[in-house]
């Protein structure tokens, strides 16, 4: 198992909880995306797309288990998010271009902040910032969103929610939870 390795040698992995992305809605997204023309930037591969529900960053690899087991006791009860990205923007200070819900779902919003609230004890602290569901489509752009052919209307219906670590530009599953139907 490939890991990386804090300079006082604790192992540790980069870790966020995501919506994934269905291998069809990934190619409905990456034709879209051509269709853009980017001149700008560098494309998220296809194989990456996700919706981030909560980047938790470099987290020593002891605590993993500790991470499942609190979210396992989650009650999940309410619906799955139905989620729709039908906004083109910029995110100037990340350098991202992206694709954003205009509507967050109150299931998706409540979703975030078990999430927060059951990783609170285990000194996983949420980043101090509005959660805005997005999809990145391209890091490194400058400039104005581009033009497109076609406005962004993209539906995901999340069937579970997944922990992954991200491990030289890749992003690797490590657990996965279902959500209601």
């Amino acid at each position: 198992m490939i890991q990386d390795v804090r300079p006082g040698g604790t192992p540790f992995k980069r870790l966020f909880f995501a919506l994934p992305v269905s291998e069809a809605q990934r190619r409905a997204l990456a034709q879209w995306r051509r269709g853009l023309n980017l001149r700008s930037g560098k494309p998220v591969p296809a194989a990456n797309f996700h919706v981030t529900l909560l980047f938790l960053g470099d987290v020593d690899t002891a605590q993993v288990p500790a991470i499942c087991a609190a979210v396992d006791q989650l009650s999940l009860s309410s619906a799955a998010p139905r989620l729709v990205l039908d906004r083109l923007q910029v995110w100037q200070r990340a350098s991202a271009l992206v694709l954003e819900a205009q509507q967050t779902p109150p299931a998706l919003l409540q979703l975030v902040y078990s999430l927060q609230q059951a990783l609170l004890p285990l000194g996983v602290e949420a980043a101090d910032r509005e959660y805005r569901p997005h999809l990145t489509l391209a890091r490194d752009y400058r400039g104005q969103p581009p033009e497109a052919s076609s406005a962004p209307d993209f539906y995901l219906a999340a069937r579970h929610f997944t922990l992954y670590e991200s491990r030289k530009g890749a992003y690797w599953p490590l657990a996965q939870w279902p959500l209601s139907s």
